[in-house]
């Protein structure tokens, strides 16, 4: 029997998993339930010792043994201090080394409760990774606790060997041993420079021919990548591909765009047809919330992450594998590999987006951005502001030639049209930069400054606060918290953006927008850069755009 601590049915699941067979148990009370556990499990080879600073250079000298990692755990407090030594032999050396110690609930640290001190990251620099694991109490701390597990193990041997600190927090009772087996786990995988003579390359590729109903999502890439027509064509049929517009041009063929309205609009029976057995990822972020939540909601059997630093990007809670290599070099090297068998499941996502209307809004946030989106000029550059902004292009169609950028990395409103300015002044093309009043005002400072030129062209949207706020179901504010959130204000830019040498031009209604459009969207060359501030009633607004996707549901 087994401890009922479920964090520790997780660490020793997986340290099986990933093949950690020799472990140097330590005495102690808060590390009793790992010790039980590991002693009385088949898989492991255990080795008593008292002396933590001895136990781990044992340990080490078993993983130099053979090259396998192995393990060495100790009690709270004090007793992982001693393991200092070790831990850096083990660094300096580049062995396997997994330090696993028992800690005291976080609540109880530097409260003179005994055999405390704080255990998280304690030897800084010298491991390659260290987690502190949570006690778990739901479903999403069960896949956190597996996910920070996985990371730890796959540092092991990631770019060269080195120790890892895996902190366990253990709460009273300490010693329910009631559990019969260990539970199924998750086990990511890590590749590393494949190539088509690789036993592991072909297994792979074994994997991914079994599956039928296949996707590929296409994060942020600040990029242009054409696919040479060879690869484009033997790619695109295989998967169902989805993008937005920050993904730019990095997909073979035509993808999917108008994802969201139509997860949004889709019956569930419908979606339950759409879920993937295998989702491939590659770039960065995805804006959606919508297709975050159907694929947590509706998990694939595999989800593989493809990205050049191999790092653990588990957005839909299901990854399984990750493959250190070029995104682009990897759908190549598949593209004469993959089976040619008949699926449905890229035509049926393809018909499925494909019936939804475009939008058509009145004068609004929306249908100015629409109106824009329309009518860019080509080539040039597209700076997206965050919140309602970037969500509200997704709404539309690009023209062919048109770059799109936004700070995604963090979503946040600061720094979007600093950014922008920034790129702008690098480029040779015109540069529209698109975002909110709240976005604008937060880093209007952006303008206090002379590196800007006459290809710059931004369209500010002020409705006189963040609607999007309002806009977030079961977000009902009274009218006092209603200021707060939204950040309510009575403030144009007419001053700040002549004083700063702007063409300006304000818009309250549709015909003055038709009327300012034309100037604002002009390649011609201009004497000055321009802002174009749009004032919209933000209460319209949030009215339209839920009118918009009731519309949709029917």
């Amino acid at each position: 029997m087994y401890s009922d601590k479920r964090n520790i049915l997780q660490l020793v699941a997986l340290l099986k998993a990933h093949n950690v067979k020799k472990v140097v148990l330590c005495p102690g009370s808060r590390n009793a339930p790992i010790v039980h556990t590991l002693a009385n499990h088949p898989f492991f080879t255990c080795y008593p010792m008292t002396d933590e600073r001895s136990a781990a250079f044992f340990a080490i000298g078993l993983a130099l043994h053979g090259g396998q990692p192995a393990a060495v755990c100790c009690t709270s407090g004090s007793a992982l201090l001693n393991i200092h030594p070790a831990v850096s032999e083990a660094f300096y050396q580049k062995t396997s080394l997994v330090v696993i110690s028992a800690d005291r609930p976080g609540a109880w640290i530097g409260q003179m409760d005994g055999q405390t001190l704080p255990q998280p990251n304690v030897f800084g620099t010298l491991v390659k990774k260290s987690v502190n694991l949570p006690e778990i109490h739901t479903d999403e701390d069960e896949w956190y606790c597996n996910r920070l597990i996985n990371e730890a193990l796959l540092e092991l041997n990631h770019h060269g060997k080195g120790p890892v600190h895996i902190n366990v927090p253990i709460s009273e009772p300490l010693f329910r041993f009631t559990t019969e087996k260990l539970p199924e786990v998750r086990v990511i995988t890590r590749y590393q420079g494949l190539n088509v003579y690789d036993r592991e390359y072909n297994e792979l590729i074994e994997r991914l021919n079994k599956y039928n109903k296949r996707m590929i999502i296409a994060g942020q890439m600040s990029l242009i990548y054409l696919f040479e027509r060879k690869y484009a064509k033997l790619l695109y049929k295989h998967f169902t591909w989805l993008t937005e517009h920050t993904g730019n041009k990095t997909v073979p063929g035509i993808p999917i765009k108008n994802f969201d309205a139509a997860l949004y609009a889709l019956p569930e029976n419908t979606k339950e047809k759409m879920v993937p057995e295998l989702v491939i990822t590659y770039g960065g972020h995805i804006v959606s919330k919508r297709l975050k939540t159907f694929l947590r909601q509706h998990p694939p059997r595999e989800h593989w992450h493809v990205s050049l630093d191999g790092e653990i990007a588990d957005l839909y809670g299901s990854l399984t594998t990750v493959i250190e290599m070029d995104p682009f070099e990897f759908l190549e090297k598949i593209a004469y590999l993959l089976e040619n068998k008949p699926t449905e499941f890229p035509r049926l996502w393809e018909n499925n987006a494909r019936e939804l209307p475009l939008p058509e809004f009145p004068y609004s946030e929306m249908g100015t951005i629409g109106m824009l989106l329309k009518s860019l000029p080509t080539p040039c550059a597209l700076h997206l502001g965050n919140s309602s902004t970037v969500r509200y292009a997704q709404l539309y169609n690009l023209p062919d030639g048109v770059e799109v950028c936004c700070n995604r990395g963090t979503s946040g409103i600061e720094g979007s049209l600093s950014t922008a300015i920034g790129y702008s002044v690098c480029s040779d093309k015109l540069n529209f930069v698109v975002l909110g009043d709240l976005s604008f005002f937060y880093d209007m400072n952006a303008l206090w400054n002379s590196n800007y030129g006459c290809n710059l062209r931004i369209l500010l949207l002020n409705n006189g606060g963040g609607e999007i706020f309002q806009a977030l179901p079961g977000l009902d504010m009274s009218d006092k918290s209603h200021r707060f959130v939204t950040a309510s204000h009575h403030t144009s830019a007419k001053g700040w953006a002549t004083e700063r040498g702007f063409a300006y031009s304000a818009v309250h209604n549709e015909e003055e927008l038709t009327e300012a459009m034309k100037t604002f969207i002009q390649p011609e060359p201009f004497a000055q850069p321009m802002l174009m501030e749009v004032f919209t009633d933000k209460d319209e607004d949030v009215r339209l755009l839920k009118e918009y996707y009731h519309q949709l549901k029917k």
